[in-house]
């Protein structure tokens, strides 16, 4: 195989063109086999409801080499369990599990040099998208869907790697209502953030953290990913919430925390004015897998957790373990990663 030419140790987070992405059609009350296909461009309906309705959602997971070359995608099971359910939240034809991780292997078999080396800090981002193409006006759910998938590879997602982050708490604005889709990952809830996000960046902090829409007293989100913290006596606590996406990194942190580290795990409403209390903070996802926390503002007041550009002892504990589990360093005991076949 010959590797792609790509600064591979100095990958932002953003998309680089590979070199085929699949497709797949639902019509006539079935899917179609995948399509595969060299152009980075989709050709829609004017009309399609994933342009006017918000029939959209998506998915984000990583595929990894291993240091002996082996390449394997992480739970993707459950990022086809979290697929499913948002396309039924949102009446769209749910594309199959089975196919999912398919789809999954497939798109990274075909971009295989496009894979980071071992020992690079990149991965493989592979991006899921279901939509909804029927041309309709009128608020209704479409008929025919197009699931697609394709993959780039990238470095962390904020700049800098695991590097503490600050945090501003946010009380105008709200990113989902408590029985609204915040639960689901469909592309309404990342657009209702650009606001909250531009304006904490342009205070000068790195993210916001947002609260509960209808107390506007417990944690919910912070930015694109769920949040955490650590207490004085040792527990790793995370919001509990209607409108939280239920993070597969989050699930997997919580594990490793409970069977690896000995900690007590509580998922549960988490008092904004608990941040003053906690030893250690942090945000969670595909995406960044942890970014600690430097500090958080809430209102006149701004807790401090960390100084410089240090790591607090369990986050980092915590990040060690689970790379090491994707980059198989760490024994895999829990059955997370999928190795993908490669001729």
């Amino acid at each position: 195989m010959e590797r792609a030419k790509l600064d591979w140790s100095n990958l932002a987070f953003q998309y680089v063109k590979t070199d085929y992405h699949l497709e797949y059609y639902f019509k006539d009350g079935k899917w179609s086999e995948a399509n595969i296909v060299e152009s980075d461009r989709v050709e829609l309906h004017i009309a399609a409801t994933a342009l006017h309705y918000g029939q959209q959602c998506f998915e984000g997971l990583k595929a990894f080499e291993r240091a002996d070359g082996r390449v394997s995608v992480f739970r993707v099971d459950e990022n086809a369990k979290r697929m499913k359910r948002s396309a039924e939240k949102i009446l769209m034809e749910p594309f199959p599990e089975d196919k999912f991780i398919e789809a999954v292997f497939k798109v990274v078999q075909l971009n295989r040099r496009f894979v980071p080396p071992y020992g690079s800090g990149a991965s493989l981002y592979v991006r899921p998208l279901l939509i909804g193409t029927s041309g309709v006006i009128g608020v209704k759910p479409s008929t025919e869907y197009m699931f697609l998938i394709f993959v780039m590879p990238v470095g962390p997602y904020f700049k800098g790697g695991l590097k503490p982050i600050r945090l501003l708490v946010e009380e105008e604005i709200d990113r989902a209502a408590p029985l609204g889709v915040g639960d689901v990952k469909v592309g309404g809830n990342y657009a209702a953030g650009l606001r909250a996000s531009h304006k904490a960046k342009s205070l000068g902090y790195n993210e916001v953290l947002y609260l509960d829409a209808k107390h506007k007293k417990y944690i919910d989100e912070s930015g694109p990913a769920n949040f955490f913290g650590i207490t004085q006596d040792n527990k790793y606590v995370t919001p509990a919430s209607s409108s939280i996406l239920p993070s597969i990194t989050n699930m997997s942190l919580r594990t490793l925390a409970e069977e690896e580290l000995g900690m007590k795990v509580e998922q549960r409403p988490i008092d904004v004015e608990e941040i003053f209390d906690f030893k250690e903070a942090g945000c969670c996802g595909t995406a960044a897998v942890i970014t600690p926390v430097k500090s958080i503002k809430y209102r006149d007041r701004e807790v401090t957790y960390l100084q410089g550009d240090e790591v607090g002892p369990v986050c980092r504990k915590l990040y060690d373990t689970l790379t090491g589990i994707q980059l198989g360093t760490v024994e895999d005991k829990y059955g997370w990663n999928f190795e993908i076949p490669m001729d």
